[in-house]
């Protein structure tokens, strides 16, 4: 029978004859990157060495190069160079062997590890494709594909409307491609410049802020397309948000408003109805939109909608509003409240169809009518209200107390976001300062 020290003793000669294996029959050094010093002129590879199985040493096996140096940047370069390295250390850990034949299908069994004659690096898998082949993983897929790919990760990731938002951006981003780089096919071909040039296309064509949105979606999808390894680097990272001066619409004047419902009192109830929801409801354009029979709580005059940040949010109707509204009680409830034609009604196309189609109904029957500036549209009737609103509750509150009762009735979330807001539309003035100055 083993003595106790016996046991221990074999333990600790196992151990350290695994140890010295690991360590000393390695079959691979770790792959790493050649920078050239950082030297762009010269050529960037990834690199590592082998044990030959005649001679049992290390031997320097040929340079990883890809498409590395078609890359102008440092930090592309590092980017790619850093993807197939990572490939490479996967496949050699699965037990790519460089001196053999790597192309045909067959497993190898698992054998016992014996510590005395076997390192754990000889149970291994060998893989069915080449080193060349896994390294051009990367390279594979074209740059529609790719997008594609991205795109389709996203669909369950976001709401309908901001995906379509996204298929409409990534689209004209690849048409912009085929136009002015035909060249390019393959994701890894594609470049910060590449980007770039895209970006300030859309700057000069229409405005920082519409260049931030685009840069945004870009950004997110190939962020996408990095973790998942089918690009080697989102190129947005290293591109600048632009400083851009927020649009929003101007406040009407109360005359002004009276003059607009008045007359589409006459010629369009549907389009005073729709408005008044922005108006008096503080809902948005779009939230309207969404609005079914069913939403409409008549009973405890509430609405229930789908705000902007949450995915449901509930209000009071107010009386002005409640005095207006037709009788619902024998509606489909599953009906959108507004459509082309009637209150209460099916209308197959999407909630962004939907504002769009009210919103150029607005553009020719008001703004065309009175002669309005693209200054003017439909969110101004709810900055028109709110303004109103909250100079009525300073009467008799101080502007916290206002603010208070206030951010209630519009649903902002915080008291910085309804007092930056208050701001943006001019609503918060101070009193004459006349005596000041005197």
């Amino acid at each position: 029978m083993a003595t106790f020290y016996e046991i221990v003793t074999f333990e600790h000669k196992s151990e350290h004859v695994l140890e010295h294996n690991l360590s000393n029959k390695k079959n691979f050094s770790l792959p790493k990157i050649y920078t050239a010093k950082g030297d762009l002129s010269k050529r960037w590879y990834v690199y590592f060495t082998f044990r030959n199985p005649k001679t049992q040493k290390l031997e320097r096996m040929k340079n990883v190069y890809g498409k590395a140096n078609l890359y102008k940047t440092k930090e592309d370069r590092l980017a790619v160079l850093t993807v197939y390295r990572r490939n490479l250390l996967k496949l050699l850990r699965e037990g790519y062997d460089p001196f053999k034949n790597n192309n045909d299908l067959h497993n190898t069994k698992k054998d016992q590890i014996s510590p005395e004659n076997q390192s754990v690096s000889q149970v291994s898998t060998v893989p069915t494709q080449s080193i060349a082949n896994q390294l051009k993983k990367v390279a594979e897929k074209s740059l529609k594909e790719a997008f594609d790919y991205g795109l389709n990760l996203k669909k369950h990731q976001v709401n309908d409307r901001t995906f379509q938002d996204y298929g409409y951006k990534i689209n004209r981003f690849l048409l912009f491609i085929a136009k002015h780089n035909p060249q390019i096919k393959t994701i890894d071909q594609l470049n910060k410049k590449m980007v770039l040039d895209f970006l300030n296309d859309i700057l000069v064509t229409s405005s920082p802020r519409n260049r931030n949105n685009f840069r945004l979606i870009l950004g997110s999808i190939m962020q996408t397309l990095e973790e998942n390894e089918v690009m080697p680097i989102n190129h947005i990272k290293n591109i600048k948000v632009l400083k851009s001066i927020p649009e929003r619409n101007k406040t009407y004047s109360l005359e002004m408003e009276s003059k607009i419902f008045d007359y589409l009192e006459k010629e369009d109830p549907m389009l005073l109805l729709y408005i008044k929801f922005i108006s008096y409801n503080y809902l948005r354009p779009i939230e309207v939109c969404r609005l079914t029979i069913g939403d409409i709580d008549l009973e405890n005059n509430t609405l229930r909608f789908k705000a902007k940040n949450s995915l449901s949010k509930t209000k009071i109707i107010p009386e002005i509003l409640l005095e207006d509204l037709p009788d619902l009680s024998q509606m489909d409830k599953s009906h959108l409240l507004f459509t082309p034609d009637r209150i209460g009604g099916e209308w197959e196309t999407t909630e962004t169809n939907r504002r769009d189609y009210f919103s150029k109904r607005f553009k020719k029957m008001v703004k065309s009518h009175f002669n309005l500036n693209m200054d003017y549209g439909l969110y101004s009737f709810r900055h028109t209200s709110i303004t109103k609103l909250y100079r009525m509750l300073l009467k008799n509150a101080s502007p916290f107390e206002a603010k208070s009762k206030l951010m209630l009735i519009t649903g902002h979330n915080s008291m910085v976001a309804l007092q930056k807001y208050l701001r943006d539309i001019d609503a918060e003035l101070p009193e004459d300062y006349s005596n000041l100055l005197k």
